[in-house]
């Protein structure tokens, strides 16, 4: 019938395309989409290769958000850890509590990404207080 004709057409569009797009990587980079025999294409964003984990905590932090945003994204990154809005990766800053995250996701088992979290918090928060006490908060 007509939707098994039109679901054909697609799947075959579908085909093409993923085609199109793997000559095109073959072309530009001269490899192959990786193929393993038992689970086919082996497909993911590198950030998300390994355990992929990403451990979090909220944590307010108002002489840092008194310094200004920049100076706690420097810091973080010394620490390897991310700060994010609490509204997730682009929701943006909501007043002075902050998602911090390990920065790393690859190469390290799932206990060394949760102590690096635990341990830049630790950090962060004792940093704070000093902070909080230079701009009387």
């Amino acid at each position: 019938g007509l939707e098994e004709t039109v679901t054909r057409w697609s799947c075959t569009d579908l085909a093409r395309g993923i085609k199109a797009v793997g000559d095109s990587v073959k072309a530009e980079s001269g490899k192959d989409f990786m193929l393993d025999a038992k689970y086919g294409y082996v497909h993911s964003c590198p950030t998300n290769l390994g355990t992929g984990m990403r451990a979090s905590v909220h944590v307010d932090l108002p002489g840092y958000t008194a310094e200004g945003l920049k100076v706690l994204e420097a810091r973080c990154e010394e620490l390897h850890i991310q700060p994010r809005g609490t509204r997730g990766e682009s929701g943006g800053q909501t007043g002075c509590t902050y998602d911090i995250s390990n920065k790393h996701r690859l190469g390290y088992s799932e206990v060394e990404l949760v102590q690096k979290m635990i341990d830049g918090v630790n950090t962060l928060h004792k940093e704070d207080q000093v902070l909080k006490k230079k701009h009387g908060l």
